[in-house]
Protein backbone atom coordinates (compact mmCIF):
# COMPACT_ATOMS: atom_id res chain seq x y z
CA UNK A 1 0.00 0.00 0.00
CA UNK A 2 2.95 2.38 -0.40
CA UNK A 3 3.61 2.22 -4.13
CA UNK A 4 2.23 5.71 -4.83
CA UNK A 5 4.39 7.26 -2.10
CA UNK A 6 7.49 5.41 -3.27
CA UNK A 7 6.84 6.54 -6.83
CA UNK A 8 6.58 10.17 -5.75
CA UNK A 9 9.79 9.88 -3.75
CA UNK A 10 11.67 8.39 -6.70
CA UNK A 11 10.47 11.18 -9.00
CA UNK A 12 11.40 13.83 -6.41
CA UNK A 13 14.84 12.34 -5.71
CA UNK A 14 16.38 13.31 -9.03
CA UNK A 15 18.25 9.99 -9.05
CA UNK A 16 18.35 8.16 -12.37
CA UNK A 17 15.83 5.31 -12.58
CA UNK A 18 18.51 2.76 -13.47
CA UNK A 19 20.35 3.60 -10.24
CA UNK A 20 17.36 2.65 -8.08
CA UNK A 21 16.34 -0.95 -7.41
CA UNK A 22 12.60 -1.26 -6.90
CA UNK A 23 10.90 -4.30 -5.40
CA UNK A 24 7.13 -4.57 -5.12
CA UNK A 25 4.57 -7.31 -4.61
CA UNK A 26 1.35 -8.61 -6.07
CA UNK A 27 -1.35 -8.75 -3.43
CA UNK A 28 -3.79 -11.65 -2.95
CA UNK A 29 -6.61 -9.56 -4.35
CA UNK A 30 -4.89 -9.74 -7.74
CA UNK A 31 -4.12 -13.45 -7.94
CA UNK A 32 -5.14 -15.43 -10.97
CA UNK A 33 -3.90 -14.82 -14.51
CA UNK A 34 -6.16 -11.98 -15.69
CA UNK A 35 -6.28 -10.25 -12.31
CA UNK A 36 -2.49 -10.45 -12.00
CA UNK A 37 -1.97 -8.78 -15.38
CA UNK A 38 -4.08 -5.86 -14.17
CA UNK A 39 -2.29 -5.87 -10.81
CA UNK A 40 1.12 -5.61 -12.46
CA UNK A 41 -0.04 -2.68 -14.61
CA UNK A 42 -1.52 -1.11 -11.48
CA UNK A 43 1.85 -1.34 -9.70
CA UNK A 44 3.63 0.25 -12.65
CA UNK A 45 1.08 3.08 -12.69
CA UNK A 46 1.27 3.61 -8.93
CA UNK A 47 5.07 3.72 -9.00
CA UNK A 48 5.05 5.84 -12.17
CA UNK A 49 7.84 3.75 -13.73
CA UNK A 50 8.27 1.76 -16.95
CA UNK A 51 9.60 -1.35 -15.22
CA UNK A 52 10.01 -2.94 -11.78
CA UNK A 53 13.31 -4.61 -10.89
CA UNK A 54 11.86 -7.38 -8.71
CA UNK A 55 8.21 -8.35 -8.29
CA UNK A 56 6.98 -10.95 -5.82
CA UNK A 57 3.90 -13.02 -5.14
CA UNK A 58 3.22 -11.69 -1.66
CA UNK A 59 1.52 -14.81 -0.26
CA UNK A 60 1.26 -18.50 -1.27
CA UNK A 61 -2.55 -18.81 -1.28
CA UNK A 62 -5.24 -19.13 -3.98
CA UNK A 63 -4.37 -19.07 -7.70
CA UNK A 64 -0.61 -18.63 -7.54
CA UNK A 65 -0.15 -20.65 -10.74
CA UNK A 66 -2.20 -18.19 -12.81
CA UNK A 67 -0.54 -15.23 -11.13
CA UNK A 68 2.93 -16.62 -11.82
CA UNK A 69 2.09 -17.07 -15.50
CA UNK A 70 1.21 -13.37 -15.65
CA UNK A 71 4.50 -12.47 -13.95
CA UNK A 72 6.45 -14.52 -16.48
CA UNK A 73 4.67 -12.76 -19.35
CA UNK A 74 5.48 -9.40 -17.77
CA UNK A 75 9.17 -10.36 -17.79
CA UNK A 76 8.94 -11.19 -21.50
CA UNK A 77 7.27 -7.82 -22.09
CA UNK A 78 10.00 -5.91 -20.22
CA UNK A 79 7.66 -4.73 -17.45
CA UNK A 80 9.56 -6.68 -14.79
CA UNK A 81 13.26 -7.62 -14.63
CA UNK A 82 13.11 -10.41 -12.03
CA UNK A 83 10.29 -12.29 -10.31
CA UNK A 84 10.09 -14.06 -6.98
CA UNK A 85 7.87 -15.27 -4.20
CA UNK A 86 7.26 -14.60 -0.54
CA UNK A 87 6.15 -16.81 2.36
CA UNK A 88 6.32 -20.00 0.28
CA UNK A 89 7.16 -23.05 2.37
CA UNK A 90 8.35 -26.32 0.83
CA UNK A 91 4.79 -27.55 0.28
CA UNK A 92 3.78 -24.43 -1.62
CA UNK A 93 6.98 -24.55 -3.68
CA UNK A 94 6.34 -28.18 -4.62
CA UNK A 95 2.92 -27.11 -5.90
CA UNK A 96 4.21 -24.18 -7.93
CA UNK A 97 7.60 -25.29 -9.31
CA UNK A 98 6.21 -27.71 -11.97
CA UNK A 99 4.28 -24.80 -13.51
CA UNK A 100 7.23 -22.41 -13.67
CA UNK A 101 9.18 -21.59 -16.81
CA UNK A 102 11.15 -18.99 -14.84
CA UNK A 103 12.37 -20.03 -11.38
CA UNK A 104 11.93 -17.45 -8.59
CA UNK A 105 14.98 -15.27 -8.02
CA UNK A 106 14.19 -15.18 -4.32
CA UNK A 107 11.80 -16.46 -1.67
CA UNK A 108 11.24 -13.77 0.92
CA UNK A 109 10.72 -15.49 4.27
CA UNK A 110 10.95 -14.87 7.98
CA UNK A 111 14.53 -15.82 8.85
CA UNK A 112 16.98 -15.01 11.65
CA UNK A 113 19.40 -16.93 13.92
CA UNK A 114 16.51 -18.22 16.05
CA UNK A 115 14.58 -19.37 12.95
CA UNK A 116 17.18 -20.34 10.38
CA UNK A 117 14.96 -22.07 7.79
CA UNK A 118 17.57 -24.79 7.24
CA UNK A 119 15.29 -27.30 5.50
CA UNK A 120 13.72 -24.70 3.22
CA UNK A 121 17.11 -23.32 2.21
CA UNK A 122 18.32 -26.85 1.50
CA UNK A 123 15.24 -27.45 -0.68
CA UNK A 124 15.70 -24.20 -2.63
CA UNK A 125 19.44 -24.56 -3.27
CA UNK A 126 19.23 -26.92 -6.31
CA UNK A 127 16.74 -24.50 -7.90
CA UNK A 128 19.06 -21.53 -7.25
CA UNK A 129 16.32 -19.72 -5.31
CA UNK A 130 17.87 -17.28 -2.86
CA UNK A 131 16.51 -16.70 0.62
CA UNK A 132 15.63 -13.10 1.41
CA UNK A 133 14.90 -12.50 5.07
CA UNK A 134 12.13 -10.42 6.53
CA UNK A 135 12.44 -9.96 10.30
CA UNK A 136 16.21 -10.62 10.00
CA UNK A 137 16.57 -8.94 13.40
CA UNK A 138 13.61 -10.81 14.85
CA UNK A 139 11.58 -7.59 15.01
CA UNK A 140 13.73 -6.53 17.96
CA UNK A 141 13.08 -9.78 19.85
CA UNK A 142 14.53 -9.68 23.38
CA UNK A 143 15.18 -13.42 23.14
CA UNK A 144 17.35 -12.79 20.09
CA UNK A 145 19.18 -9.68 21.26
CA UNK A 146 19.82 -11.03 24.76
CA UNK A 147 21.18 -14.33 23.49
CA UNK A 148 24.46 -14.97 25.30
CA UNK A 149 26.14 -16.61 22.29
CA UNK A 150 25.38 -13.63 20.05
CA UNK A 151 26.47 -11.19 22.76
CA UNK A 152 29.79 -12.97 23.24
CA UNK A 153 30.46 -13.01 19.48
CA UNK A 154 29.59 -9.30 19.29
CA UNK A 155 32.07 -8.55 22.09
CA UNK A 156 34.75 -10.64 20.34
CA UNK A 157 34.43 -8.62 17.10
CA UNK A 158 33.76 -5.23 18.69
CA UNK A 159 30.37 -5.07 16.98
CA UNK A 160 26.74 -4.79 18.09
CA UNK A 161 24.48 -7.84 18.31
CA UNK A 162 22.43 -6.55 15.36
CA UNK A 163 25.60 -6.32 13.25
CA UNK A 164 26.51 -9.90 14.16
CA UNK A 165 23.01 -11.07 13.18
CA UNK A 166 23.12 -9.28 9.83
CA UNK A 167 26.65 -10.55 9.15
CA UNK A 168 25.44 -14.08 9.91
CA UNK A 169 22.83 -13.69 7.15
CA UNK A 170 25.50 -12.58 4.69
CA UNK A 171 27.80 -15.48 5.62
CA UNK A 172 24.91 -17.93 5.14
CA UNK A 173 24.09 -16.51 1.70
CA UNK A 174 20.82 -14.98 2.92
CA UNK A 175 19.76 -11.49 1.82
CA UNK A 176 18.65 -9.53 4.91
CA UNK A 177 16.26 -6.58 4.63
CA UNK A 178 16.27 -4.92 8.07
CA UNK A 179 13.66 -2.27 8.73
CA UNK A 180 14.54 0.91 10.57
CA UNK A 181 13.47 4.55 10.72
CA UNK A 182 16.53 5.57 12.76
CA UNK A 183 19.40 7.08 10.73
CA UNK A 184 21.86 5.80 13.35
CA UNK A 185 20.53 2.25 13.11
CA UNK A 186 20.45 2.36 9.30
CA UNK A 187 24.12 3.48 9.29
CA UNK A 188 25.01 0.71 11.74
CA UNK A 189 23.22 -1.88 9.59
CA UNK A 190 25.47 -1.00 6.66
CA UNK A 191 28.67 -1.35 8.69
CA UNK A 192 28.92 -5.14 8.45
CA UNK A 193 31.34 -5.52 5.55
CA UNK A 194 34.58 -4.80 7.43
CA UNK A 195 34.68 -8.10 9.33
CA UNK A 196 33.80 -11.79 8.95
CA UNK A 197 32.49 -14.45 11.28
CA UNK A 198 34.82 -17.43 11.61
CA UNK A 199 33.83 -21.10 11.53
CA UNK A 200 33.56 -21.25 15.32
CA UNK A 201 31.20 -18.26 15.34
CA UNK A 202 29.03 -19.82 12.66
CA UNK A 203 28.86 -23.19 14.40
CA UNK A 204 27.82 -21.55 17.66
CA UNK A 205 25.08 -19.53 15.95
CA UNK A 206 23.74 -22.64 14.23
CA UNK A 207 23.09 -24.19 17.67
CA UNK A 208 20.59 -21.50 18.71
CA UNK A 209 18.09 -22.30 15.94
CA UNK A 210 14.66 -23.06 17.47
CA UNK A 211 13.00 -23.95 14.16
CA UNK A 212 10.00 -21.84 15.17
CA UNK A 213 9.03 -18.45 13.72
CA UNK A 214 6.40 -15.86 14.56
CA UNK A 215 4.28 -16.80 11.53
CA UNK A 216 3.18 -20.11 10.00
CA UNK A 217 2.39 -19.71 6.28
CA UNK A 218 1.10 -23.29 6.13
CA UNK A 219 -2.03 -22.18 8.03
CA UNK A 220 -4.36 -21.95 5.01
CA UNK A 221 -6.95 -19.92 6.92
CA UNK A 222 -4.46 -17.06 7.01
CA UNK A 223 -5.04 -16.36 3.31
CA UNK A 224 -8.77 -15.81 3.85
CA UNK A 225 -8.05 -13.59 6.86
CA UNK A 226 -5.62 -11.43 4.89
CA UNK A 227 -7.95 -11.09 1.92
CA UNK A 228 -10.83 -10.11 4.19
CA UNK A 229 -8.91 -7.49 6.15
CA UNK A 230 -6.68 -5.89 3.51
CA UNK A 231 -8.13 -4.41 0.35
CA UNK A 232 -5.63 -2.42 -1.68
CA UNK A 233 -8.21 -1.36 -4.26
CA UNK A 234 -11.94 -1.62 -4.92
Amino acid sequence: MNEVGVGKAIAKSGIKREEIYITSKLWLQDYGYEAAKKGIDGSLKNLNVDYIDLYLLHQPYFDTIGAWKALEEAVAEGKIKSIGISNHTIGFLEKLLPHMNIKPAINQMECNPLFQQKELRKFMAPHDIKMQAWYPLGHGSKELFNNEILKSIAQKHGKSVSQIILRWHIEEGIIPIPKSTSPAHIKENFEIFDFKLDDDDMQKIRTIDTGVGSHNPDDLSFGETLLKNYKIHN
